[in-house]
C-alpha cells in the first residue's frame, strides 16, 4: 500500500491520508509520457510533490482510467491532499511506499 501524507518542509506530517493506493500491474504500466507523476510512484519508495507538481498530478487524476486503476477513494483522497498542499505554504504531498 502506498500511503499519502502532507508534510511540512521540516518533514512533520500535517495531514495523514485515510486512503492509500494499492500497487498494481496496471499502475506500473501507466505511460510516463501521459502520466509522469503517477508513473513515478513505486511500491517500496517515496515520491514527493510540491504545489506546482500537485496541480499537474490532479490533471492526471481526472482521467477515468486512472481512477479505475487506483480506485475512486484513493483518487479523491489524492485530490484533497493535493489541494491542501496548494493552499498552504512549504507543504509537500508524500506518497510513502511500504
Amino acid at each position: 500500500m502506498i500511503d499519502m501524507q502532507v508534510r511540512s518542509a521540516s518533514g512533520e506530517v500535517v495531514v495523514h491520508g485515510a486512503n492509500g493506493i494499492r500497487w498494481s500491474e496496471a499502475l506500473a504500466r501507466l505511460d510516463p509520457e501521459d502520466f509522469p507523476f503517477l508513473s513515478s510512484l513505486l511500491p517500496y519508495a517515496d515520491a514527493i510533490f510540491n504545489s506546482r507538481q500537485t496541480e499537474r498530478l490532479r490533471r492526471e487524476l481526472s482521467d477515468q482510467n486512472v481512477r479505475t486503476i487506483i480506485g475512486e477513494d484513493a483518487a479523491v483522497e489524492a485530490e484533497r491532499l493535493s489541494r491542501k498542499v496548494e493552499e498552504g505554504s512549504h507543504l509537500y504531498l508524500w506518497f510513502v511506499g511500504d
